[in-house]
């Protein structure tokens, strides 16, 4: 692994994909806010591009979580736009992906892990939600606690294996070949960072949406 580079504040230091996480999320929060200042009922080409993309997500989420879709919606959108965005920095020349660093994708995942919960206690109260983890036998407690656990690291690893490998494969390949091929390199990169995007937005949709309808109580 290449030397990451770092920002000292005191004490603290600060690496640079933190700082290229910290862009991100004010690149997302500008374009969401550009992009909402003037709605208008006949929309422009900006706001009919927004309108299409936040239909797109709406319907995949309505299509796993119908009853709680518009609840997840912001989160899960945010989500997929700030992963999409992530695997795709690195095509930048003196960039890479934030989600090549194993911290980023850890606190991703810890943030579904989150989530998953407090949208379960906030839909089926915490007696509710608790209950599932002894059914149907206490003995099962262990195994429902391994599980969302691995499931969590799964999350993590995943995302930052993939994206870690697609970088490397690509560096690899523009030492040997140069710059002959830059072009299939450029379009897998683009394919792939689209794919582990959709995969881990999905992943963490199911697992939000396990949450508050799986669980359902009997009565």
């Amino acid at each position: 692994m290449e030397n990451e580079f770092y920002v000292a504040l005191g004490l603290l230091m600060i690496s640079g994909s933190i700082i290229t996480t910290w862009g991100i999320m004010l690149v997302i929060a500008c374009l969401a806010w550009i992009s909402t200042r003037h709605l208008e009922r006949l929309p422009d080409s900006v706001q009919t591009t927004v309108e299409t993309i936040v239909s797109a997500i709406d319907e995949a989420i309505l299509a796993v979580a119908p009853q709680h879709g518009r609840q997840i919606l912001p989160f899960i959108a945010t989500l997929w736009l700030f992963l999409l965005i992530a695997n795709l920095v690195g095509l930048i020349p003196g960039l890479h992906s934030p989600t090549r660093d194993l911290s980023v994708t850890c606190a991703l995942a810890v943030l579904v892990f989150f989530s998953a919960h407090w949208f379960g206690i906030k839909n089926l109260g915490l007696k509710n939600y608790l209950r599932h983890y002894l059914s149907p036998s206490p003995i099962l407690l262990p195994f429902h606690l391994i599980s969302e656990l691995s499931r969590t690291l799964a999350l993590a690893i995943r995302l930052f294996g993939n994206i870690m490998s697609l970088e490397m494969a690509a560096m690899l390949i523009l030492l040997v070949a140069g710059f002959l091929a830059p072009i299939p390199i450029l379009m897998l990169h683009i394919i792939e960072a689209l794919v582990q995007a959709y995969i881990f937005g999905m992943l963490a949709l199911i697992y939000l949406a396990g949450a508050m309808q799986s669980q359902q109580p009997n009565s």
